[in-house]
């Protein structure tokens, strides 16, 4: 175990320790060179022994590292150090699906599918670099806080192939494929298996298989077909039930044969989970020597016990038998194609029928000197028969004297067959009860009345905002139905009303966005806004907002933007001449801004003389345009221009009163200065 605080080659600081598994612990640690947060996977000491099995750890690991996909936790680097072996991986903040299924009992089809698509994605980029996982489960499925699913580990389950590995380091049993269970040869089909199980457990809150030890449980994935899941949860719709039963065919030409079939019925299922659109490879029925195509799937239909024997027999078939791979049940092609074992079986019944023939052909050529024996036995059966007619005579006059007692003899027998076929029915049935209907009851009174008639149960938790807490919403065996005792029923018990947490996606796209809360259980409204920082298409926020608690099914409002607003023009006023006041208001009504400029040297009158932009022109609204104004006298209209006139020189001084006044002029013709007397008046 690494301590807090430790370096690992220089650059890998040790923070905490954040999960253990069966082959490593998982530290939290920060990369100093790159200056982000990473995941480091240590191998525990007892597989660091093992030479063989770090060469192919740390083979599969560089394999792995060389994949990019969003629904794939990322490799960044692979070493050693002091006997110390590691990967390190991207850090997802969030929990695994294992977790995630045990908060919420069972998870809704429709969110289970979204899960079931983000995962197969991851699995088909893996699948097209052939890698194969080989360790498709839960616990490797991890839910990030913004609503990502992505798988982790891929490529390093087929170094825990090797037989140095025991059982526990391999994970669990519950996902196995049957063809890893008899250790036979593992592809892509194996990885579909495996997601198959996954999504049976989201969708009805419990694996398939369980039982006592590893062992039995993988017996149990090699012979027994899974439940149909619909009758172990409710509204489930049969486009899922048939997607999850193809993927866990026992044979793998049976199941998908690729992630994106699966994917394709996946989306379809979202858009029509009512439909029967499921593709199944068909089988042959086994009831005859003819071989007779049906399109029935398994765990659909009742076979009967030779068609349980033949498939036992298969699947006991090991991959070194020479005619594991020969599939011909499931061949397509017509029904005279057979190899030469199907030839042999065929030889049987036809040799056999041939020997029927000859006898039949040595019969008909018995000669004259055998007649005699023929003639005795013939004797002998008509002795026989008038031996009989005697019989059935004597039988019947006996019944015609005994009428009256006939009746009774009649009745008693007829009533010992019923007796004895009622005794039959008994000791068939005996060991059979019917389930009680504990749908409303609590889980304690559930329990009891199942117990009552001999049968257990097993709860799985469910959310509801119907039903109270503790009650039973849904009973995994319908009610009336007649098992064997000691059957365990599956019941879906209310948790009440829950909460999740709401994915962050602000700064995300608007699809992607809407996709990652759906998957989350949550409704999503849209609305759209102009933004000057955020892009066009691209969340600017959401209510409520992200990581707080909120009910599923709870509708989340996410503002999307449109971009910048459009940009707004005007055209410039002429403000020349015209005072401050009356400037700014024509500049305000045209929605631009002013900004005044004080010129002392410009005395002539107190009013606007320039302006920054030129009357006429095209501006975006809120444009500054600048004034210069005058300190001259507050006047709104230019000077009076002076006159050039010289005035007239009186030919004799005029009389001086006291009450008159002379106008006066400046020197050169240029007007007096004003002042504050009026220029030019006579006062009488």
């Amino acid at each position: 175990m690494l301590r807090n605080g430790m370096f690992l080659a220089d650059r890998y600081e040790i923070l905490e320790q954040i999960g253990t598994g069966g082959m490593s612990d998982v530290y939290k640690a920060k990369c100093h060179k790159l200056n982000r947060f990473v995941a480091i996977k240590v191998l525990k000491n007892e597989f660091s022994q093992d030479k063989t099995f770090v060469t192919k750890f740390r083979a599969e690991a560089q394999s792995a590292a060389g994949l990019t996909h969003p629904n794939i936790v990322s490799v960044y680097d692979v070493g050693d150090e002091d006997g110390i072996y590691y990967i390190v991986m991207e850090l997802v903040e969030g929990i695994t699906l294992k977790k995630y299924i045990e908060k919420r009992g069972k998870v809704p089809y429709k969110e289970a599918v979204s899960i079931a698509i983000q995962v197969a994605k991851g699995m088909e980029a893996a699948h097209s670099h052939h890698i194969v996982h080989r360790d498709i489960k839960p616990q490797n499925i991890i839910i990030s806080k913004d609503g990502k699913v992505k798988v982790t580990d891929f490529g390093i389950a087929k170094a825990a192939s090797s037989s140095t590995i025991n059982s526990a380091a391999m994970g669990s049993v519950h996902y196995i494929s049957p063809e890893q269970a008899r250790g036979g040869y593992s592809d892509e089909r194996t990885d579909i298996y495996s997601l198959g199980i996954t999504l049976f457990e989201m969708i009805t809150g419990t694996v398939p298989f369980d039982g006592d030890s590893s062992v039995s449980v993988a017996v149990r994935h090699i012979q027994d077909e899974i439940p149909v899941p619909s009758t172990v949860a409710e509204d489930v719709p049969i486009s899922i039930d048939k997607i999850i039963l193809k993927c866990v065919q026992k044979k793998t030409e049976r199941r998908y044969q690729s992630a994106t079939e699966l994917i394709s019925d996946l989306k379809k299922s979202l858009v029509m989970p009512d439909s029967d659109f499921v593709k199944m490879m068909p089988v042959y029925a086994n009831n005859s020597n003819e071989r007779n195509l049906t399109t029935d799937m398994v765990g659909f239909d009742n076979y009967d016990d030779e068609d349980d024997e033949d498939i036992d027999d298969d699947l006991q078939d090991s991959p070194d038998d020479d005619d594991y791979y020969d599939n011909d049940l499931f061949d397509d092609d017509d029904n005279d194609n057979y190899d030469d074992d199907d030839d042999k079986e065929l030889d049987i019944p036809l040799k056999r029928y041939k020997k029927a023939d000859k006898e039949v052909d040595y019969d008909d050529d018995i000669g004259d000197e055998n007649n005699e024996k023929l003639d005795k036995v013939f004797k002998w059966i008509g002795v026989g028969i008038v031996s009989l007619i005697a019989v059935i005579t004597v039988i019947v006059l006996v019944r015609l004297f005994a009428g009256d007692s006939s009746p009774a003899k009649e009745n008693n027998t007829t009533q010992q067959t019923d007796s004895t076929q009622s005794t039959k029915d008994n000791v068939k049935d005996k060991d059979k009860v019917v389930v009680p209907n504990v749908v409303g009851k609590t889980e304690e009174e559930a329990k009891q009345m199942l117990n009552e008639v001999g049968l257990g149960y097993k709860p799985v938790k469910q959310a509801s905002t119907t039903v109270p807490e503790g009650v039973v919403i849904s009973q995994g065996t319908v009610k009336g139905t007649k098992v064997a005792k000691n059957t365990t029923i599956t019941l879906s018990i209310s948790t009440g009303q829950s909460v999740s947490s709401v994915p962050n996606v602000v700064g995300s796209d608007q699809i992607d966005a809407s996709e990652v809360l759906e998957a989350a259980g949550f409704k999503v409204s849209v609305r759209t806004a102009n933004s000057d920082t955020v892009e066009a298409g691209k969340v600017i926020s959401q209510s409520p907002a992200g990581l707080t608690e909120a009910s599923p099914g709870t509708t989340v409002v996410i503002t999307v933007s449109i971009g910048k607003p459009e940009a707004k023009t005007a055209t410039v006023p002429n403000v020349l001449g015209k005072s401050e006041s009356d400037a700014r208001q024509a500049l305000d009504a045209a929605g631009l801004q002013v900004e005044v400029s004080y010129n002392p040297n410009v005395e002539a009158f107190r009013g606007v003389f320039s302006q920054s932009i030129a009357a006429g022109e095209t501006v975006e609204i809120g444009k500054v345009i600048i004034i210069s104004i005058g300190t001259g006298a507050d006047q709104t209209t230019a000077p009076p221009q002076p006159t050039t006139e010289a005035p007239q020189q009186p030919t004799t001084p005029p009389e001086t009163t006291p009450a008159d006044t002379t106008t006066t002029t400046a020197p050169d013709n240029t007007p007096a200065a004003p002042d504050n007397t009026a220029a030019g008046a006579i006062t009488n």
